[in-house]
């Protein structure tokens, strides 16, 4: 990567400071290891073998992978191989150790050479991230046409269970047995995928929507011939809007019950199911916020991960003692943790202020890629404002020196997403050019109960900008907003909130800046991938055709010759999910009446993994902003 020590801005530093995700592990083979990082500055695979230290790039590709999983054995990594970031493809592999299958697929040459690359590597630092050498790679599944991923499950004994999804086929799932064709085992139009096959891959749990309700599953265990062993589904009647989750099975042999995520009692909790005798267990787990949770590897408790107002900790259930002990962690966001066969706990953690570092309650960093670090931030602060759905929580962070700030609301995609207190390199950018930033959790967002997350339908996007406008609202008058100098900014489905609020809140905002944005809903519906269009269809209540006044309430290109603003909009031309066809209809409308604005349309998906990509689309914005706006107090 480009050196990083020199006179390059602070906020350019972040960007390009080597990341690491939370190491996945065989579950039979714990010191084999999975990981993502930038460290080429492409976001990448990487194989890493605990016991000797020795890291290895396992992808290189010019948009990057960030999709794979080890298998039980540590013996492969399974990878999904899409085209130019469109997410449309098929799943492949390759050895663990990078050398070649024993297949006969690369010739002797090959072999040799690439023996010898591994080799030398060996002989390298074996703590540093490193490029390494590519291993063969295969289709994972020949015989499996190209497909929205959907899930994937695999076995001991070399089984794989893989879910898709296409337009023309709905959801599928398929069974793949070492040498033999896929079989097809379930089908239907609504979205479903694959949860997790049981300890001795017998038992295969899905998450499935076949009551039309794509926001929230039902579970259903499934045997590997396609034949139903037991349904848990809490939307029963469609009297409730309950949602289930599969969490996964008991990792132990012998032991078929399913841990499973549900929402009876307002927010996100385990119960633990058996589906042989339908038994449910209830841990006793009293937390105010979502809890999601994993077996510990030797099924003697849970590791409980809770996320209570943008912010994130760790618990054990004790199974024997029946207990919650917590796991010590420094304040601030966990987003990722996993239990390890000896019993310590690692996890992903970072802070507004602080970079993210993979850590472990048995000391220390774990994962520590190479390079300078990513310099600090600035922390948040809480703000909770009153709006017209209840008190809404923004997230603020204050530049040096005294308001009012030209300030930068960045609002966040999903919408079933929330901001927490965790490092975002692009916030911090605008914080160091003198602007304070407000990220508001609106009515949508997840981590604050059901009621609050379920909010949205049938009004869509207009219930968010509710909440964002009394947050805007607050922060003018407190005096940390200058109420000239206000820049409406998000990316997905923050940038779809971006194009809707500008055009029906046109007084409010100087600057609008939209990524990867849905700009014209009934052109995005008809275009998107199928997992999308069932989304759609719960929060507007219908297709376009069949419900055309919400879809023309919802949809930014409704309002676009009320946008007094300047707009700048980005989007990836192989997008899937907000396509550019619906993108380059709004900007026409926009073109036809003269508007100020500017479009960069980039080479990749729904968003980019390259770093220097990321970097020149944070650049443009600032630069846009400036020019429109003037620069920061900084």
């Amino acid at each position: 990567m480009t050196d990083i020590t020199g006179s390059m801005p602070e906020w350019e530093k972040r960007f390009r400071a080597p990341r690491v995700s939370l190491p996945d592990w065989a579950e039979d083979a714990p010191e084999r290891a999975l990981f993502v990082s930038n460290a080429t500055g492409t976001y990448e695979l990487y194989a890493w073998d605990r016991a000797t230290g020795r890291q290895r790039q396992v992808t290189d590709r010019p948009n990057g992978t960030t999709d794979g999983v080890l298998s039980l054995d540590g013996e492969w990594i399974w990878w999904f191989s899409d085209t130019d970031g469109d997410e449309f493809g098929v799943w492949m592999r390759q050895p663990f150790t990078g050398r070649p299958a024993s297949s006969g697929a690369v010739t002797p040459e090959e072999t040799a050479a690439r023996e010898d690359a591994v080799t030398r590597e060996d002989a390298d630092d074996s703590d540093a991230v490193g490029a390494g050498a590519q291993g063969p790679d295969e289709p994972a599944a020949p015989g499996l046409a190209p497909s929205y991923p959907a899930g994937l499950a695999l076995g001991r004994d070399g089984t794989a269970v893989i879910g898709r999804s296409t337009d023309e086929d709905g959801s599928t799932i398929h069974v793949v047995r070492p040498g033999q064709r896929p079989v097809e085992i379930y089908r239907h139009r609504e979205s479903a995928g694959v949860g997790d096959l049981s300890h001795d891959g017998t038992l295969l749990a899905i998450e499935h929507t076949e009551h039309g309700d794509a926001m929230h599953s039902a579970v259903r265990v499934l045997r590997l011939d396609g034949s139903v062993v037991n349904e848990l589904d809490d939307t029963a009647g469609g009297t409730r809007e309950l949602g289930l989750e599969v969490l996964g099975f008991a990792p132990v042999r012998g032991d078929n019950r399913l841990l499973v995520g549900h929402q009876r009692r307002g927010r996100w909790e385990p119960v633990i199911w058996d589906p042989l005798t339908g038994v449910e267990t209830e841990p006793a787990i009293e937390l105010p916020g979502d809890v999601n949770a994993e077996w510990y590897p030797d099924g003697s408790g849970l590791l409980i991960s809770h996320s209570f107002e943008a912010r994130g900790e760790l618990w054990r259930y004790d199974f024997a003692k029946s207990a919650l002990v917590q796991v010590e962690t420094p304040a601030g966001t966990v987003s990722g943790a996993t239990a390890r066969p000896d019993g310590s706990v690692e996890y992903l953690w970072s802070s507004a202020a602080r970079p993210p570092e993979v850590r472990s309650t048995a000391g220390g960093v774990v994962l520590d890629p190479p390079g300078p670090k990513a310099p600090a931030s600035v922390p948040v602060e809480d703000a909770w404002v009153e709006g017209p759905g209840g008190r809404v929580h923004a997230l603020v962070q204050r530049p040096a020196g005294e308001g009012p700030f030209p300030t930068v609301f960045d609002i966040h995609g999903g919408p079933t997403w929330h901001d927490s207190d965790a490092f975002a390199a692009g916030p911090a950018a605008w914080v160091d050019q003198g602007y304070a930033v407000v990220r508001v959790n609106y009515r949508g967002s997840t981590g604050y109960g059901r009621e609050w997350t379920d909010a949205l339908k049938h009004r869509v996007g207009l219930i968010e900008l509710e909440d964002i406008e009394a947050v805007r609202e607050w922060a003018v008058a407190s005096g940390l907003a200058d109420p000239a100098k206000l820049v409406l900014s998000g990316g997905s489905w923050g940038g779809y909130l971006t194009l809707l609020g500008l055009g029906t809140q046109p007084d409010a905002w100087a600057v609008g800046l939209a990524a990867v944005p849905v700009a014209d809903y009934v052109t995005a519906y008809h275009d998107e991938m199928e997992a999308l269009k069932a989304m759609d269809r719960t929060l507007l209540g219908g297709t376009p055709e069949e419900v055309p006044e919400r879809f023309e309430a919802s949809s930014p290109l409704t309002y676009v010759d009320a946008v007094k603003a300047p707009v700048y909009i980005s989007a990836g031309v192989n997008d899937p999910r907000c396509p550019i066809r619906q993108v380059e209809n709004y900007v026409d409308r926009l073109a036809a009446r003269g508007a100020v604005h500017e479009v960069y349309r980039y080479d990749a998906g729904h968003g980019s993994l390259v770093v220097e990509e990321r970097i020149k689309q944070v650049r443009l914005e600032l630069d846009f902003v400036a020019r429109h706006l003037g620069k920061g107090t900084a």
